[in-house]
């Protein structure tokens, strides 16, 4: 990345802890914007958490886990984790909301973005809340049953459940780099955030 000035320019080898390719293609068209050059893959970690994630707690914590297990087994400058789960905003109709997170370390220091959130049709979150079921799969069989089959793949491995719900407009990556270029803000300005977050 020696094309791009400051603290990004030692950036080589990037490890996203998932083998999602939405995961993967967010977070290297999040750090494309700064320039190229960049190795950005994919590796299988654990999440620590539940499998469907319900609060912030849950949400942040799978994906800085995620962040930190990239960073441990890999040789890399920088280690991504993206989670997303369910949160209840109280007062909010269509609550609970998905909201996705990304954690960003390079060992120094560990720095979190939010995505924007949506609402699941409450037959699908409803169910995967009170029964802790991963909401990806309860989502396509409800798409299934309502707007027929789409094609072979989960929905969360192509465009998404958001890009399905949106037509298309707004797809899983998209969706996800958002929560990507938000964590990115500590690293672009190290001065101004204390290098934290390792330990706690």
């Amino acid at each position: 990345m020696s094309n791009v000035p400051g603290p990004l320019a030692s950036l080589r080898r990037v490890r996203v802890g998932s083998t999602n390719g939405p995961k993967i293609a967010a977070v290297r068209a999040a750090l494309a914007a700064y320039g190229g050059g960049l190795e950005v893959s994919g590796m299988q970690v654990a999440s620590g958490v539940p499998d469907q994630p319900l609060g912030f707690d849950e949400i942040v914590g799978g994906a800085r886990n995620r962040a930190l297990a990239a960073l441990k087994a890999s040789a890399c400058d920088l280690a991504v984790g993206i989670e997303d789960g369910l949160v209840e905003i109280p007062g909010a109709p269509g609550s609970p909301l998905n909201v996705g997170c990304a954690a960003l370390t390079d060992g120094s220091r560990v720095s979190i973005g939010l995505s924007s959130g949506f609402a699941y049709p409450p037959e699908a979150s409803a169910t995967a809340a009170a029964r802790r079921e991963p909401i990806g799969g309860l989502f396509d069989e409800l798409w299934e049953a309502r707007r027929g089959r789409v094609s072979g793949m989960p929905s969360a491995m192509t465009l998404g459940n958001v890009g399905r719900l949106s037509l298309g407009v707004l797809t899983r990556s998209e969706y996800a780099r958002h929560a990507v270029l938000c964590a990115l803000l500590p690293f672009l300005h190290p001065d101004l955030y204390p290098a934290e977050g390792m330990n706690s």
